[in-house]
């Protein structure tokens, strides 16, 4: 079967952006709307977007079923229906939280168990078909163009959706979500139509069962080293979510509105190093797998010296250059993240064909539980430690070195990766072919 084309890449890539608009209603509108609009406790939003990263640590059986069926596109197409139809739920839920709790919590707790699934399955399947059919030179940029696609999805229907909700009713509420999962589930289906073909006789090949075939890819030790990594950079690239924006009001009296474009700074910051990556990827000599090892170890220790300088920051309190330093951050973190997915797509592989779902859901599994740990886990420190400490810019200053210090253990890993794949390069994995 031919590779893609860019044509083709970038279509998948519309499928990212389709993803991330209908997380975006679940995961950022919902949640503003819970606490002002019906005065909820902001626990409660936490908690379900909490909730339905541990609902993808089902990502490995999902990309397993995408495995054994032969073909991701019905994985793709099903996984974001029932994404659709949790983001529906949770909106219609969200306009009833003024009546009875009880009932609207159930409801709740079932949308973003639906979100969960289909993000897993949807992303799971579609990542597992990028590393199956994108050459491997063109890895780096295919995996820059999907992500940079995803957040244009997210900005694009935020913004939207943003200026089509005022004056705020239920009834307005409603419509938008509906049209943003229209929109995005017709674009889904419209961009993956026909571009997997039809696989020939012989790349059809029995699965093994989950449980086995899950064994076998973690008796790998490169897969396993790579699932290690991507918790822990995961985990602290997602500490800095919940605390970013208050850090800017509390120690740099920033205004509302003045922090949000800050963390639009950190977003140009993450698109720069993502471009960055996706051009310069055949920059280095040697195999293009190593060449991606890189840039993350590169990603990963400049992302641990931009918090360490926001750990000075705190300190300094105004006057610091924040806005620079933020973006610094953003680019950094924007390097070593796309670099990972580059990565991600070319030992999805490993083993010979049919493991590839398996592989990635078992990457999204140890992302989903890093970005559910890492943001909680960020807010109740600097909560905890501003009750303990002198001072708000202590309390900050020393998760931001917390911080910074898993991405140096993230860059320790990352170099062991490196020196794994130099060692085990064109080497296949027995158990794995036996599975």
């Amino acid at each position: 079967m031919q590779p893609l084309s860019w044509a083709g890449i970038a279509r998948l890539g519309l499928v990212q952006s389709a993803l991330g608009a209908i997380v975006m209603l679940a995961s950022s509108l919902l949640n503003r709307i819970m606490v002002v609009e019906y005065a909820t406790a902001a626990a409660l939003p936490a908690g379900l977007v909490a909730f339905h990263y541990g609902v993808q640590l089902s990502r490995p059986k999902w990309g397993h079923g995408s495995d054994a069926g032969w073909r991701r596109t019905p994985w793709i197409i099903g996984g974001m229906a029932v994404l659709g139809a949790g983001g529906l739920l949770a909106t219609f839920t969200t306009t009833q939280l003024g009546g009875p709790f009880g009932p609207a919590l159930a409801a709740l707790v079932l949308a973003y168990a639906m979100i969960g699934i289909g993000v897993g399955a949807a992303g799971t399947s579609l990542l597992a078909l990028l590393a199956t059919r994108t050459a491997e030179a063109r890895r780096p940029a295919a995996a820059s163009l999907t992500w940079i696609m995803m957040i244009i999805g997210i900005v694009i229907s935020a913004g939207t959706a943003g200026a089509l909700l005022d004056p705020f009713t239920p009834e307005r509420l409603l419509t938008v979500a509906a049209g943003v999962v229209a929109v995005a589930f017709t674009l889904t289906c419209l961009a993956v139509w026909g571009v997997e073909g039809t696989p020939m006789a012989e790349e059809k090949r029995e699965a093994a069962p989950f449980g086995e075939a899950i064994a076998a890819i973690w008796g790998d030790p490169l897969t396993r080293l790579f699932s290690i990594f991507v918790f822990f950079s995961m985990l602290a690239y997602s500490m800095q979510d919940l605390i970013l924006e208050p850090f800017a009001g509390l120690v740099f009296n920033m205004t509302p509105g003045q922090s949000t474009s800050l963390s639009g700074v950190q977003h140009q910051g993450v698109l720069a190093g993502m471009i960055l990556v996706g051009v310069g990827g055949h920059a280095f000599g040697g195999r293009q797998g190593l060449k991606l090892k890189r840039w993350i170890v590169a990603g990963c220790l400049a992302s641990g010296l931009a918090l360490a300088s926001l750990a000075l920051a705190a300190r300094a309190g105004p006057g610091w250059p924040l806005s620079l330093n933020v973006g610094l951050l953003g680019f950094a973190n924007g390097m070593f993240a796309v670099a990972a997915i580059g990565s991600m797509l070319e030992l999805a592989g490993r083993g010979g064909p049919g493991h590839e779902g398996i592989r990635m859901g078992l990457w999204g599994a140890s992302q989903a539980a890093a970005f559910g740990i890492g943001g909680f886990v960020g807010a109740l420190a600097v909560d905890t430690l501003r009750r303990l400490v002198a001072s708000t810019g202590q309390a900050f200053e020393l998760v931001f070195w917390v911080e910074g210090g898993l991405f140096i253990i993230a860059a320790l890993i990352a170099l062991k990766l490196n020196d794994s794949m130099a060692n085990q390069a064109g080497r296949p994995n027995t158990k794995e072919a036996m599975a």
